[in-house]
């Protein structure tokens, strides 16, 4: 099996409603997402794609579609955040994004991994995802 990566950098703001530091507050943070899928390069001699796992263009056009369009420069919130402060906000920003769980690294992850299952094409799956908050932290998932 041959693994690719491929790497985003989008900004973002998130709050966390109920924690007990200063992440409760709105801030926002430059994130990296790093996806790895793995899979056998085709072996079709001629084919466009002969000896690719995927075209990097292919695999970039899905993580923009499917994850980076909806985040950058959006703030995410829960779906509880009370609605006053909803209203208020969308009067500021276009892109108040409401997820059914708390915006941390963890569920964002979990998240992203739904949300690009089934994206790939035939005999490309995912194998890491990894989403740095800052330069030093980071959540990951991998396949077992």
């Amino acid at each position: 099996m041959i693994r690719l990566t491929k790497i985003f950098d989008f900004e973002m703001a998130h709050a966390l409603p109920g924690y007990d530091g200063s992440c409760k507050n709105i801030h926002g943070h430059s994130f990296r997402l790093e996806v790895t899928v793995q899979g056998m390069p085709l072996q079709q001699p001629g084919h466009p794609k002969d000896g690719m796992v995927i075209d990097f263009k292919d695999l970039k056009a899905i993580v923009n579609r499917e994850v980076v369009s909806q985040f950058d420069h959006a703030l995410l919130l829960p779906q509880h955040a009370p609605a006053d402060l909803l209203e208020t906000l969308r009067q500021y920003s276009e892109k108040v994004v409401l997820l059914p769980f708390q915006p941390t690294s963890e569920n964002l992850i979990l998240y992203i991994v739904d949300k690009l299952s089934g994206a790939l094409p035939a005999g490309v799956t995912f194998q890491k995802i990894r989403l740095y908050e800052t330069a030093t932290s980071f959540a990951e998932w991998e396949a077992v």
